[in-house]
């Protein structure tokens, strides 16, 4: 397993159904966490790069609702 973290920035607040669909990401394998920084507006994501890369990872987001605007760089 490789282990890798992204982050993104979303415009809007997600909604209650947006954060029910991101529930639906977490069960899916190879997503290991999805923690929310509604402060400042951030969602980070780790997950099996084994498993998927990057791209798979935002529109899994998109698809649940989440307005995902940039991607942002880890330290």
């Amino acid at each position: 397993m490789t282990t890798m973290e992204v982050s993104y920035r979303y415009s809007n607040s997600p909604t209650e159904a947006v954060m029910r669909a991101i529930d639906n990401v977490r069960e899916v394998y190879g997503i290991r966490r999805v923690r929310f920084n509604e402060k400042e507006q951030m969602v980070r994501v780790e997950y099996d790069a084994s498993r998927f890369k990057e791209p798979v990872v935002v529109n899994l987001l998109r698809r649940a609702g989440l307005d995902v605007r940039d991607k942002l760089a880890t330290a």
